[in-house]
């Protein structure tokens, strides 16, 4: 049986509560330095590679820095940071609802990432909270979509991580979700939705498959309305991406701000923060599978399409 290779320790700190970048030199490689193979594997391009080669920027897993003609050596790791891309602040706090030395609860405002990937790096929740809260090895035991608000669970120690994510993999979590679309009074709530959803790698809908066997199951619950407007609570008992807009635009709900639903909408600027999703990640409930505590959080946040609907529509905060 084939052993795992034993990945080193990062021989870089964080920096701004973001990893640095590791690379593994694979098998059968014909570059005769690391700096050749760096060209040829990353984007940044030959220039950017020197410089950060003469800065002293890539080290090896002793922390010593890489050089221009450090020979090639299949399986060598090598580190560095990235230069981070230009972020717009996203405005609103990241409250920490609950830390103990297990985990982390924090409620998230609207287009805050949860954890890096792609051009949100140090503006995302995992990487606020680590420079705040100086825990490094915090890890996300599962994520919420970047324009969605609300509560994330986090790890303290790595090794525990895998008993948290256990619970939303199981379905041991019980998620409650608020949302904020039209209001239709001939629409019988509350009810159960069910259907066949598929999300497409690169494709930003999903969809529904009709007469497929369903895959993704949603309860719907009128909270209050105003006539105009609804409330709504919605309980997921899947977890397919995109679940509850989808489910709630094939009730002829599409949720207030929503991008993607009915109809997918050019892109908003980086730094355009106006008429937020209307969806909140409103409560968290599980038994914790370590200490044995039965945990119930809730965020304390509003939608404000359902507090102040002008301002909302507006694209005031």
């Amino acid at each position: 049986m084939r052993r795992k290779t034993r990945i080193p320790p990062a021989p870089l700190p964080q920096r701004d509560g973001v990893d640095p970048v590791r690379v593994r030199l694979p098998q059968g490689g014909a570059w005769p330095t690391v700096r050749d193979h760096l060209v040829a594997r990353l984007a940044a391009g030959p220039d950017v590679i020197d410089g950060m080669l003469r800065a002293g920027r890539i080290v090896g897993a002793d922390g010593t820095p890489v050089t221009p003609d450090t020979p090639y050596a299949a399986g060598l790791y090598v580190w560095f940071h990235r230069d981070l891309p230009a972020e717009p602040r996203v405005p609103g706090t990241l409250d920490v609802v609950y830390r103990d030395e297990h985990i982390v609860v924090a409620d998230k405002p609207h287009f805050l990432a949860t954890m890096p990937r792609g051009s949100h790096v140090a503006e995302t929740a995992l990487a606020r909270l680590r420079a705040r809260l100086g825990v490094p090895a915090l890890s996300a035991a599962h994520r919420l979509d970047r324009l969605t608000a609300g509560l994330l669970l986090f790890t303290v120690r790595p090794e525990e991580r895998g008993a948290y994510q256990a619970l939303f993999r199981d379905r041991r979590v019980r998620k409650e979700y608020e949302a904020v679309a039209a209001y239709d009074p001939d629409l019988a709530l509350p009810r159960t939705v069910r259907s066949h959803l598929v999300k497409d790698r690169g494709v930003l809908a999903a969809y529904e498959v009709p007469g497929a066997e369903p895959n993704s199951e949603s309860r719907v619950e009128l909270l209050a309305h105003d006539g105009r407007l609804g409330r709504y609570r919605l309980i997921p008992h899947t977890g397919r991406t995109h679940q509850l807009r989808v489910h709630m635009n094939a009730l002829g709900l599409p949720l207030l701000g929503d991008p993607l639903y009915p109809a997918v909408r050019p892109p908003a600027a980086p730094d355009d923060f106006r008429r937020p999703l209307q969806l909140l990640a409103r409560a968290l409930e599980f038994t914790d599978p370590l200490t044995g505590v039965a945990h119930r959080f809730v965020s304390g946040r509003a939608l404000g399409a359902w507090t102040s609907y002008e301002t909302w529509a507006d694209g005031g905060a």
